[in-house]
């Protein structure tokens, strides 16, 4: 079968079209655009001009996907009645350059032959949630085809099970090396690939680390989920972005401090800031024995404020220093926390995604961690490319949705949707 896939439940605009049998993935398209360049100035999402971008943006990427995807035929049979053109004005009302671009465009064309819309319903940024929302209403409204809701956090689940059918299974998925700054490209097109499902073994334990979420999931069984451990306060990427920000440096910040850390590893044993080597320098590891599985970093957030604040001066000396030890307690908190699940619940796959698993250092020390603590563990990572949030993953959890359900239910957004239980599905 031929699933779209729609995510827009941040910065990033994303269609995904794939043909999906069995355990094989077939992308015919697959496009993200960021919007990071435009938020820059805000030092984060700034969630009204997310959803102006995601409503310019979406008609222009489903052409391209179509395209891409040989799906598209011009059509000059294909009216839309006054009675669906006024359906589709109340759908679309807070959304009307959507709208006047959807009615421009999808008359010209034939309906393309996909048999599932799989939409990103929640968690997010709400006004950014309902465009995606909405556009995916209006063309089943058009097309006939039925809409699947998905939950953005089983997509990153999921995006870590596809495999390149030409690639080595042992060990997980295997990864080029690249930068944090080369993960964050203005925007990608992916098509032509194939992919392999993974079926893990279970118990499996998902660590879900991004810019909105830091969360433990234990997995049962793909449907099946339950939220063990979460942020307190800020998630994990929000963190990065916030110190960045006091540090001085440009957002996003995960790639900045990433930078700015790894310049300090590089340096000589032993000979590291040796001169400007303060003891406040050592930041703390929040909630490290716990005795649960929650995080939080706002403390962390708030210790590099009042280190900075102390200085006489912050010179580019320290912020590398303050870049790494930030990095290192990070790490640290969710080594620690995920070796703790992993031997209470006897867990026999351990999957990370979100967008900060494609911190190389975050990425190193977990395969440092399964190499000499786990080594019988099954360790699942998504590509980079698809560590963000992209439409493939919803796309391709739409498809697992309708091979568990065999059908598909009215999409609404629910931006805390993964609050305190992850609600993936019914357990």
């Amino acid at each position: 079968m031929i699933i779209l896939g729609i995510e827009t439940s941040c910065d990033e605009t994303a269609l995904a079209l794939i043909e999906a049998e069995g355990n094989s993935v077939g992308v015919l398209s697959d496009i993200t655009h960021s919007q990071a360049a435009l938020h820059a100035k805000y030092g984060g999402v700034f969630p009204n001009l997310a959803k102006r971008e995601h409503s310019k943006n979406l008609i222009p990427l489903l052409k391209t996907a179509l395209v891409e995807s040989n799906l598209i035929s011009n059509s000059s049979n294909c009216l839309i009645s006054k009675q669906t053109e006024k359906g589709l004005a109340k759908m679309l009302n807070r959304e009307p350059e959507l709208l006047a671009e959807f009615l421009k465009f999808i008359p010209t064309i034939a309906p393309p032959s996909i048999d599932l819309i799989a939409v990103t319903e929640g968690p997010g940024l709400e006004p950014a949630l309902w465009v995606g929302i909405n556009f995916a209403r209006a063309l089943s409204t058009v097309w006939n085809i039925p809409v699947a809701p998905v939950n953005h956090m089983e997509g990153h689940i999921v995006s870590a099970l596809l495999r390149r059918s030409d690639m080595n299974n042992e060990g997980g998925i295997k990864n080029s090396v690249k930068t944090d700054k080369q993960a964050l490209s203005e925007s990608s097109i992916i098509h032509n690939s194939e992919f392999i499902l993974h079926s893990p073994s279970f118990p499996a334990l998902a660590l879900l680390i991004s810019g909105g979420h830091t969360e433990l999931v234990l997995i049962k069984k793909l449907g099946q989920y339950e939220t063990i451990g979460e942020t307190k306060d800020d998630a994990i990427g929000e963190a990065f972005d916030k110190v960045a920000r006091i540090l001085g440096l440009k957002y996003p910040g995960g790639p900045e401090i990433s930078k700015l850390a790894g310049k300090a590893r590089q340096e000589k044993q032993g000979s590291t800031l040796e001169s400007e080597k303060r003891s406040d320098l050592v930041l703390p590891r929040p909630m490290l024995h716990s005795g649960d599985y929650n995080f939080s970093f706002s403390g962390l957030k708030t210790a590099v404020l009042y280190t900075v604040t102390e200085l006489p001066k912050l010179t580019e000396k320290i912020k590398v220093a303050l870049a790494r030890e930030f990095e290192d307690a990070v790490t640290e908190v969710l080594t620690s926390k995920t070796t703790k699940a992993i031997k209470k619940f006897g867990i026999e796959t351990l999957i990370i995604a979100g967008g900060v698993i494609a911190n190389t250092h975050i990425r190193a020390s977990f395969e440092e961690l399964r190499a000499t603590a786990f080594p019988s563990l099954e360790f699942l990572i998504p590509e980079i490319p698809h560590s963000t949030d992209n439409a493939l993953m919803i796309a391709v959890a739409g498809f697992l949705r309708l091979s568990r359900k065999g059908d598909s239910t009215k999409a609404s957004a629910e931006p805390l949707l993964a609050k305190g239980d992850l609600r993936l599905d019914e357990k």
